[in-house]
């Protein structure tokens, strides 16, 4: 199910095919740096099911990334509702993204994102769009900031998530995208 199109992707609903590729991307060291786990094939399987039957129900999810002209899997871009932070309204969607290295530094998670808040703004009609990195994931931050994203240092949190066992990871920054923002940016 294609969700989204933009220039050089199509943004989709996982299949069945897509299981190791998504195991990959959740277990590749290189990937998952500044996460403090590390998936197995099953919990892999697991949590894309989640995420296809949240995209199939909500019609927005961290969707697979497909290169146009290849038609080759390079990672997922979404709008998601995070659980569990308190620092954030209930009702709070973030934007979210993550791809195999070698497909870094071209422009599709910029290129994808801005697809997710049009989107988001103009279909789902969302006042805000947030999304939180580990404050040391420049990469990530460089995306937020390349999409109009803004950050307050008033926002940051230590993630509930993150174990003690992993210090360097606990502390996120929050970007924020209102509507009203991402509309005067369009004009």
């Amino acid at each position: 199910m294609t969700l989204l199109e933009t220039e050089r992707l199509i943004l989709r609903n996982w299949g069945e095919e897509d299981r190791a590729f998504f195991h990959h991307i959740n277990s590749d060291e290189t990937i998952m740096e500044f996460f403090p786990y590390r998936r197995s094939r099953e919990d892999a399987d697991a949590a894309m099911d989640f995420i296809r039957d949240g995209i199939e129900q909500n019609g927005f999810g961290f969707a697979a990334v497909e290169l146009k002209e290849t038609g080759d899997l390079i990672g997922f871009v979404g709008l998601h509702r995070p659980r569990g932070l308190s620092n954030l309204p209930e009702d709070a969607i973030e934007i979210g993204w993550r791809l195999a290295p070698e497909f870094w530094g071209k422009g599709y998670v910029t290129e994808a994102a801005r697809a997710w808040l049009a989107h988001g703004f103009e279909t789902l009609g969302l006042d805000e769009i947030v999304s939180f990195a580990v404050a040391g994931n420049e990469r990530s931050t460089a995306v937020m900031r390349r999409i109009g994203m803004r950050h307050d240092t008033a926002d940051d949190f230590d993630h509930p998530a993150v174990p003690d066992t992993h210090p360097g990871l606990k502390r996120h920054v929050l970007y924020r995208l209102s509507r009203a923002d991402w509309k005067a940016q369009q004009a």
